[in-house]
This record gives C-alpha cells, structure tokens and sequence, in this order.
C-alpha cells in the first residue's frame, strides 16, 4: 500500500490497517486520526510519539495481539492473532516471518523458549515481547532469561520499546504491500 492510499482510507479501513502494526486500539484509532502523514517518516514519528503517550492498558493489549515465542500465527489465548481474533491478513504471517530464527530450531531449543516464556508470564502476567526479526532461538532465549532479572516497571518499559521496533518494522511492511496483498 502506498502513503498516499494509506491517508485516503476511510477512517475504518485506515485503524484495521494500522491495527496490522500495532494492536492497540487506542493507538490504531490515534494514527487513523493523525492522517494524512507528508512521508514514512511523518508516519513513524507520528507512530512513536502516540505509543509514548499511551499508558499501561493500551500496551498490555498490544502485547496481547501477539503469538507467543515459536507460536505459528495465534496469541496467547489460542485465538489468531490480532484484535478481535484477527487472523492472518492482521499480522499473523508478519509474525511468523519475524520468528523464523526459532522456527528453525532444535525441538529441545523451542521448549525451553516455552518454558522460559510461561515463567515470563507468571512474572509479568504477558507474554514475552521481543522484536525477533533476524534473531536466533538462542539469542531470543538469552534475552528472555536476561529480562526475567528486570522488576515489572523496568520490564514493562523494555517491553513496550520491542512493541515499539516491532510496529516500525510493520508500518514499514504496510507500506511494501502491493495493491493485492491483503
């Protein structure tokens, strides 16, 4: 999708386009109404400036609109990603290309990233949030067992900031669609 049919979306079509970056709705809405943005760069400091100004809540459900560390396309819940049980045309498939490193893994690696994960959560009480594009398994489970050490401010600070990588990388992508691509 161009900029340009980006900010010549109706308000509906333009937070379902933005709620493929970021499943926050708060923010999906925020960006819908910054539009028009002059360039990709207007948009990724738009995008940036409205996640700050976001609070706990509105990043727990983005969070939440994520699968799970070597998950294939559904969150946590089972449900497939994205709000309101989106599913693949709403970030899954972008998912499952950001976590490619850990589909390659050994058996035994992408088990202990589940178990690593389930204490994160018991932890925090989210799922672990890592912007995994060009990471290995191992690298991701050395972050994750570096970030089980952080107190839950700390970590929910950390976290929100992957949230934040990963939606630049995604605005960028929304960008890359061809007219067909869904």
């Amino acid at each position: 999708m161009r900029l340009a049919d980006l900010n010549a979306l109706d308000d509906d079509a333009a937070v379902q386009a933005f709620l493929r970056c970021c499943g926050s709705s708060r923010w999906a809405h925020r960006m819908a109404e910054a539009r028009p943005f002059a360039d990709a760069e207007a948009m990724a400091a738009a995008a940036d400036a409205t996640w700050w100004a976001l609070g706990q809540p509105d990043w727990l459900e983005a969070f939440a609109a994520h699968p799970q560390i070597g998950s294939s396309g559904s969150s946590r819940s089972g449900e497939p990603a994205g709000p309101g049980g989106a599913g693949a045309s709403d970030g899954s498939a972008w998912s499952d290309e950001e976590q490619a490193g850990v589909a390659a893994a050994p058996a035994q690696t992408r088990r202990r990233l589940a178990d690593a994960d389930r204490d994160y959560q018991a932890r925090f009480g989210y799922i672990f949030i890592v912007c995994a594009t060009g990471k290995t398994a191992d690298e991701m489970l050395a972050l994750l067992a570096g970030r089980l050490r952080h107190d839950a401010v700390d970590e929910l600070r950390f976290a929100a900031e992957e949230q934040r990588k990963i939606t630049r990388l995604r605005l960028t992508k929304l960008l890359e669609e061809g007219p067909d691509t869904p």
